[in-house]
C-alpha cells in the first residue's frame, strides 16, 4: 500500500479503512469563521441566504469570493452547502413538477420508470434523464428553471466554466425507506474491489470530476426524509472502498446529519461525501426532488473517436494473432484498451439502470 522510502501511497488497499481514524475527521465542528458568507450554520452544514447573497453574482469580485468560499468548503471542510431560496420565484419549480409528475404517469403507464436504484422497487418514483425529457416536452419551462445564476454559480464553484448538467427526480412516497450510505459517481458506482485498481491519486480526482445536487421541489421538514450527510466524510481518501464497509455504514447511521429544506432551496455536495437519501416517515409528504449530477469537461477525451468501427476491424485480427501465438492474453488486452469503449457511461439509465 505505502512506498515508505517514498511516503507515497500508490493505491489503496481494504487495510487503508481505519473506522477510528475516519470517526475523528467526521466529529470535527465547522468554525463560523470558515464559512464568512453564511448566514447560519445547521448541523455542520453552512446554510446561505441566496436573497441577501443574490446580488454578489452580478459583482465579479464578489461572485469570486463567495464561490472561492464554496470551493473549499466542497473540498476541505464540511463537503456540503446548502443554499436557501436558490429560486427567488418558485413557479418555475411548480411547473417543472406537473412536467414530472406527467413524465412519471407515462412511464409507469409504459412500465419504463425503473424506481430507485437504492430502494425497493415501486417504493419511490424515478424520471432517468429527467434533463432531457424536461427540455423536449417544455422547453420554455425548462429555460426558466435552468435559467438560474444561483445554480451555474454552484457549479462553476465546483467544476468551473463548460460543466455539462445532468438531472434525475426522485419522488419518495410516505413510507419509502432510506438508501444506505454511499458516495457517488465515478468510483461510488462501482464495487469496492474495482475501485481499489485505480491509483490512489485517481480516487482524489473523481471527487473533483462531478458535483451532486437536488432542488427541492416541496417543502421537507425532517419527516419526510431529505438526504442524510455526514460532514467531512469527503476527505477520508480511501472512502469509496470504505463505505461498503458494514462498519463505516453504521457510524454513518450514528453521526449523519439532515436539514430541512424549503421548496425553492438547493444543496450541494462533494460527490464523495458519504449520504443517502432518507426514510419518508410522514404523512402525506411526497417528496419529489431534482437530482444535479454536473460533470466536468475535464472528463473528455480530446478527438472523437469511431470505437465501434475499429473494434470490428481489430476483433478478427486479434483472434488470429492469438491463434497464432503471438500475442498473450496481456498483449490482447493492451491492444483492446487502445481501441474499445472500457468504461459503463455515459449510458441510458432507462434501459441500462445502476
Amino acid at each position: 500500500m505505502v512506498d515508505r522510502e517514498l511516503g507515497y501511497i500508490g493505491y489503496f488497499d481494504r487495510d487503508s479503512c481505519d473506522l477510528d481514524e475516519f470517526k475523528v475527521l467526521t466529529s470535527q465542528n465547522l468554525a463560523a469563521g470558515d464559512v464568512p458568507h453564511a448566514a447560519k450554520i445547521v448541523s455542520n452544514v453552512p446554510v446561505y441566504d441566496m436573497d441577501r447573497l443574490r446580488p454578489a453574482l452580478d459583482d465579479p469580485a464578489k461572485r469570486r469570493a463567495l464561490l472561492t468560499e464554496w470551493g473549499h468548503v466542497l473540498r476541505f471542510s464540511a463537503g456540503v452547502i446548502a443554499l436557501r431560496r436558490a429560486y427567488a420565484d418558485t413557479a418555475p419549480i411548480d411547473r417543472a413538477s406537473e412536467v414530472f409528475r406527467a413524465i412519471i404517469a407515462e412511464e409507469r403507464e409504459s412500465a419504463a420508470g425503473k424506481g430507485d436504484h437504492f430502494a425497493a422497487s415501486g417504493a419511490n418514483d424515478r424520471i432517468w434523464n429527467s434533463l432531457q425529457k424536461q427540455c423536449l416536452k417544455d422547453p420554455e419551462g425548462f429555460a426558466l428553471y435552468f435559467g438560474n445564476p444561483v445554480i451555474a454559480a454552484a457549479a462553476e464553484a465546483w467544476l468551473g466554466p463548460n460543466y455539462q448538467m445532468t438531472t434525475q427526480v426522485n419522488q419518495v412516497r410516505p413510507g419509502g425507506k432510506a438508501q444506505t450510505a454511499h458516495r457517488d459517481y465515478h468510483l461510488g458506482f462501482m464495487t469496492a474491489e474495482d475501485c481499489l485498481r485505480y491509483p490512489a491519486h485517481v480516487h482524489e480526482v473523481s471527487t473533483t470530476l462531478t458535483l451532486q445536487g437536488a432542488i427541492a421541489h416541496v417543502d421537507m421538514p425532517i419527516e419526510s426524509g431529505p438526504t442524510k450527510l455526514l460532514p467531512f466524510s469527503q476527505a477520508y481518501g480511501p472512502g469509496y472502498a470504505a463505505f461498503h464497509d458494514d462498519a463505516f455504514r453504521d457510524w454513518f447511521e450514528e453521526a449523519h446529519v439532515q436539514v430541512p429544506l424549503d421548496k425553492g432551496d438547493a444543496v450541494f455536495f462533494n460527490p464523495a461525501l458519504f449520504h443517502a437519501a432518507g426514510e419518508n416517515v410522514s404523512a402525506g409528504i411526497e417528496r419529489m426532488v431534482n437530482l444535479l449530477q454536473v460533470s466536468s469537461a475535464m472528463g473528455r477525451s480530446l478527438e472523437a473517436v469511431d470505437r465501434q468501427a475499429m473494434s470490428l476491424a481489430l476483433f478478427p485480427e486479434l483472434v488470429k494473432l492469438k491463434q497464432g501465438g503471438a500475442m498473450g492474453a496481456a498483449d490482447l488486452d493492451a491492444a483492446i484498451a487502445s481501441c474499445a469503449e472500457g468504461y459503463p457511461f455515459p449510458t441510458n439509465l432507462d434501459t441500462d439502470p445502476p
